[in-house]
């Protein structure tokens, strides 16, 4: 018998990403800031756009090592700015290195980006049980509340959409439909 997965996941990339890592409660800050970037990238693209690039983006930038990205200067946004292996906009590229030092900062003040993020859901993920695909929403207002404190710590690309699938990447919301597989693995696993 087939695995029933989530509707959206039709791509070998989109599967493999699907299976393995969407909604998989996430903690390491090098993976969350990269998740976080990979979100932003992705504003008006479709995510199979950001997954086929995004071996290329951990190359260039540094694996996403914050406190690398946060160091970037011109030359280095200038060599981003040329690369066609990524999404080659100013603006998310400014975001990417102004986020990682806001995520400095962050990390600093709650001891990890984590620790930050985390607090929003009470360290433990908020479990949907949706049954169509046409449920789930595109933001809440969690995440509103979430992006609208991101921005006042000086991140940006991170409006409640985006923070929205940021926080269904990450696990802090685990919209897998009931139907599919990972739906009930993940769930069992917070038992």
């Amino acid at each position: 018998m087939p695995l029933i997965r989530c509707p959206w996941a039709m791509s070998e990339r989109a599967i493999e990403y699907h299976d393995t890592e969407w909604g998989v409660p996430q903690h390491d800050d090098r993976a969350l800031f990269e998740l976080l970037v990979l979100e932003g990238a992705q504003a008006g693209l479709s995510w199979e756009t950001i997954l086929r690039k995004r071996a290329r983006y951990r190359e260039v930038f540094d694996n996403f090592e914050i406190a690398r990205v946060a160091r970037y200067g011109s030359r280095k946004v200038a060599s981003l700015l040329a690369d066609e292996g990524i999404v080659r906009n100013r603006l998310k590229i400014a975001s990417a290195i102004q986020n990682a030092k806001a995520a400095l900062t962050v990390a600093k003040e709650f001891g990890s980006l984590d620790a930050y993020l985390w607090r929003f859901v009470e360290g433990t993920p908020i479990v949907s049980a949706r049954r169509r695909i046409e449920d789930v929403p595109a933001l809440m207002p969690l995440s509103d509340r979430i992006s609208k404190d991101l921005r006042a710590r000086g991140f940006s690309f991170v409006g409640s959409t985006i923070v929205y699938a940021f926080m269904q990447a990450t696990g802090m919301v685990n919209d897998h439909l009931v139907s599919c597989f990972r739906y009930r693995e993940l769930t069992r696993k917070r038992r």
